[in-house]
């Protein structure tokens, strides 16, 4: 690293960048590694609260410079209307660099501004919002959506989230979340700026991008983060790399090597975790769109005796059965339906004697059967989703798990978890314990993993949910839904290498649904052991166009299956994009970070799920 002083102006360059710090005005200048502008960020970001809007009210005084082994912090001191005080830092090593923020004060926290915010400090400049500048040529994405668009202008915006539906503006629900990083490709490579938070802190919902012809970051927390005294934000890690995924990997690396994620120990994955699935969701919806009805009431018995009788006359035997939406009598309570299965257990059992695993799959989030009092609510009481924060609800998940994997039970392998992107969001919504955002869904996701585990101990645990604070509790990504009339090749196997970074250690579940024609679902199945494990959903026909499948469609899935089987499951496009991840050092503690990172324990820092504890 080298510290210096040009023309009164402050430099610190590192290998791949350099940062200017300009006296005149309340901005840093990145530069890239041949001294080309790259971004002007603002300083004195804006750390809203619910009752409050955060103004830097005077100037910015000088730069405070320590050196650090191998690096070194500057940090500034601010002046806000709502916060006691606020401090902001660079922390620079030579290939990377982090921006921290720091208040003290009380509040509950809105939106938190990166690169942005109220400014009145310096009459020259007048007052208002400011934003910072950019000299990107595009930015990239990782998060699927609806419209298979993961580039974007860098005058537009764009949002990585937890939630979605098929609604305008909500549809990315396929990952929830990726990990929390846009990539900018400037003159000379990319940039990664990803959320870095300390463990126990990712209690944010949603990470955007809002630019016009500037540029600002935010992440919303929705009132759920009460400040009361020192309180540090994620800080914001800034990565050097030559391509959009390179970019993504060095930031998962980095929260890797830092262990503000989890890296799970290298363990021998049991076999049948690797072996080709059959869900039966696409022949439910085939047989539903004959009868003009909804495919969950095709979750039946007698229907899926029929789908594996099927594959087995065409010389197709999975090692995995998927029995989907709605097998059970109510989503919340999940013990099943016995007009739809007399008797699940036997069916598991006739399975398990042809070799064959049971996964079940489960909806996340959804509060059909449960007590009002085991939910979190809305302001007007509206039970809108399970609360994993509850100790009572908690006890019910433990045991409806028991039920579903134990022996005395009905004997299950595992779990397919769907509709994790109904996670609540909103201000207004209360829940009995304070977890919020990606915590939330950890919590849940934990309970479950745990229980799992302690029941069946290879039981398979399988989600849709690839951000590498996840990796501990989940055992497979799933790559979700095709997005039909898009291209599948593309969009499946952005998921793949997305996927593949976040949770390097989990196996790929590369899906089959839905399907624009016969052709498409060729031309992916053939794709599928590059990826993954190869999933199968139809029996006989495909839903949406009613194409049947011929004699050397099954001939195909024969063949990638025994393709997919040589190679473990483990998909030669996948296996390249987790090398990208692989550690380039010693896995250390957090770093220490000046003040509390929060207001209290969590559930989970009393001894629930606290990897880092």
């Amino acid at each position: 690293m080298q510290i210096t002083r040009e023309n009164d102006r402050l430099y610190i360059k590192g290998d791949r960048y350099a940062l200017a710090f300009p006296q005149d005005r309340p901005f840093v200048v990145v530069e890239d590694a041949e001294g080309d502008v790259l971004m002007e960020l603002f300083v004195p970001s804006s750390i809203h609260t619910l009752t409050g809007r955060d103004d830097t009210v005077e100037r910015l005084g000088e730069w405070r410079i320590e050196e650090t082994p191998g690096g070194c912090v500057a940090s500034l001191e601010a002046k806000s209307s709502i916060w006691e005080a606020k401090t902001y830092r660079f922390r620079c090593r030579p290939n990377r660099f982090t921006y921290e923020m720091a208040v003290r004060g009380e509040g509950r926290l809105a939106e938190v501004h990166y690169f942005g915010g109220y400014y009145s400090g310096h009459v020259r400049w007048g007052s208002g919002f400011f934003w910072s500048g950019q000299r990107f040529k595009r930015g990239f994405n990782p998060e699927p959506n609806g419209q298979e668009i993961n580039y974007f202008a860098p005058t537009g915006g764009s949002v990585i989230d937890m939630m979605g539906v098929p609604l305008p503006g909500k549809g990315d629900w396929y990952f929830t979340p990726p990990p929390f990083c846009f990539a900018f490709e400037g003159e000379r490579g990319w940039v990664g700026l990803g959320v870095e938070a300390q463990p126990g802190h990712n209690r944010f919902t949603e990470y955007s991008y809002q630019a016009q012809f500037g540029f600002h970051l935010t992440l919303s927390y929705e009132g759920h983060t009460a400040v009361n005294g020192e309180y540090s934000l994620p800080a914001i890690g800034f990565d050097f790399a030559d391509t959009e995924y390179g970019a993504l990997a060095a930031h998962v690396r980095s929260l890797r090597e830092t262990s503000l994620v989890p890296v799970p120990q290298p363990a021998e994955k049991p076999g049948w975790w690797t072996s080709p699935i059959f869900c039966g969701w696409g022949s439910q919806c085939y047989v539903a769109s004959l009868a003009q009805d909804r495919a969950p009431h095709y979750a039946r018995q007698e229907l899926y005796e029929r789908f594996i009788a099927e594959l087995d006359r065409n010389g197709v035997t999975p090692g995995i059965v998927v029995l989907d939406d709605k097998w059970q009598a109510q989503y919340g309570e999940n013990a099943v339906d016995e007009d739809k299965w007399p008797d699940l257990s036997a069916f598991i059992r006739r399975q398990h004697e042809e070799g064959k695993k049971v996964l079940l799959w489960l909806k996340a989030w959804d509060p059909e059967g449960l007590p009002a009092e085991e939910c979190i609510r809305n302001a007007a009481g509206l039970p809108i989703a399970f609360d994993p924060t509850n100790p009572a609800f908690e006890r019910r998940l433990r045991a409806s798990v028991r039920l579903m994997l134990s022996a005395d039970g009905y004997d299950a392998d595992g779990f397919k978890i769907d509709f994790s992107a109904r996670i609540p969001s909103g201000p207004g919504i209360r829940a009995y314990g304070d977890e919020w955002g990606l915590e939330l869904m950890r919590r849940y996701l934990w309970i479950l993993h745990d229980e799992a585990k302690r029941t069946k101990p290879d039981a398979l645990v399988m989600s849709h949910t690839p951000h590498p604070y996840l990796a501990d509790v989940v055992d497979m990504i799933r790559l979700n839904d095709i997005n039909t009339g898009k291209d599948v090749i593309q969009a499946m196997t952005l998921r793949a290498k997305v996927a593949a970074i976040g949770c390097p250690e989990a196996i790929i579940d590369t899906d089959n649904w839905p399907i624009t024609n016969r052709s498409d679902w060729r031309d992916y199945v053939r794709l599928q052991p590059e990826l993954g494990v190869p999933s199968l959903y139809y029996v006989s026909h495909l839903d949406m166009t009613k194409e049947p499948l011929e004699p050397d469609d099954y001939a195909l899935i024969r063949e990638t299956w025994e393709a997919a089987r040589k190679n473990g499951g483990v998909g030669r496009i996948a296996e390249a994009a987790r090398r990208g991840t692989a550690s380039t050092e010693a896995t250390a503690r957090p770093a220490e970070v000046d003040g509390d990172p929060g207001s209290g324990a969590t559930m989970a820092e009393k001894g629930n799920g606290a990897w880092w504890a």
